[in-house]
Order: structure tokens, then C-alpha cells, then sequence
């Protein structure tokens, strides 16, 4: 069974940075897609950022609402993925939760998450306000 724990969410004002982490245990991140998700009161759960499998050449791939302002990135030394958001907006506010699944021959997905991903963390609260 996969373990995930993210880290790092609180309160910045709009035009502020946070960094997300997702710490996997007990297994690396070798042979599983990995990705950020966010969910805002009464909307639906959205992909934001995804890297791939190290098969799959640690593909990248983000949603178009934080292309260019947010970063994932990978330390396969500590288990953990890493979510770099700047330049926040109020409409970046939500819960954000890490997941994974073992896709060894895929690409990483932003799209229908529940049933693309098999193992999530217990989310992070990201608000960003005045």
C-alpha cells in the first residue's frame, strides 16, 4: 500500500508563492505517475500538474490555468514531488491532494483523476487572499 503526505499549504496573498510537497512511502517514484489536484468548495475536483514515471521520460504536463506560474518537479533520493506555485490567485483556492498510480507504460493524466489515480494523500488547504 502507497502512502502519500503532503505538505506546505497555508494563507499568501494574491501575487505570493507557496511549495506544495508529496512525500511517497514506502515505494519510490520509479514506476508511478504522480499528480496535483485541487478541489475549491462546491466546484469539482481539477487536475493542476502531473509527471510521469521514469519510463515515461518524467513527462510533465500542467493545466492551462497555472501554465507558466507553476512547477513539479521530482527528488527520486527523498520520495517526494514538489509543486512550486507562484504568482497566486485568489481563483488558485482549494484543497490540494497528490496521487499516484503505478502506470509504468503511460503517461501521466490531468483528467478524470478518481479514476486514473489508485493512491491519494489527506490534501493541504492553499488559500490565497487579502
Amino acid at each position: 500500500q502507497l502512502k502519500l503526505v503532503e505538505s506546505g499549504g497555508g494563507l499568501v496573498q494574491p501575487g505570493g508563492s507557496l511549495k506544495l510537497s508529496c512525500t511517497i512511502s514506502p515505494f519510490g517514484l520509479d514506476y508511478y505517475n504522480i499528480g496535483w489536484f485541487r478541489q475549491a468548495p462546491g466546484k469539482e475536483r481539477e487536475g493542476v500538474a502531473c509527471v510521469s514515471n521514469g519510463v515515461n521520460s518524467d513527462l510533465i504536463d500542467y493545466a492551462d490555468s497555472v501554465k507558466g506560474r507553476f512547477a513539479i518537479s521530482k527528488d527520486n533520493e527523498h520520495y517526494t514531488v514538489y509543486l512550486q506555485m507562484n504568482s497566486l490567485k485568489p481563483e488558485d483556492t482549494g484543497v490540494y491532494s497528490c496521487a499516484a498510480v503505478s502506470r509504468v507504460f503511460r503517461s501521466c493524466m490531468l483528467t478524470d483523476p478518481e479514476s486514473e489515480y489508485d493512491f491519494w494523500g489527506q490534501g493541504t488547504q492553499v488559500t490565497v487572499s487579502t
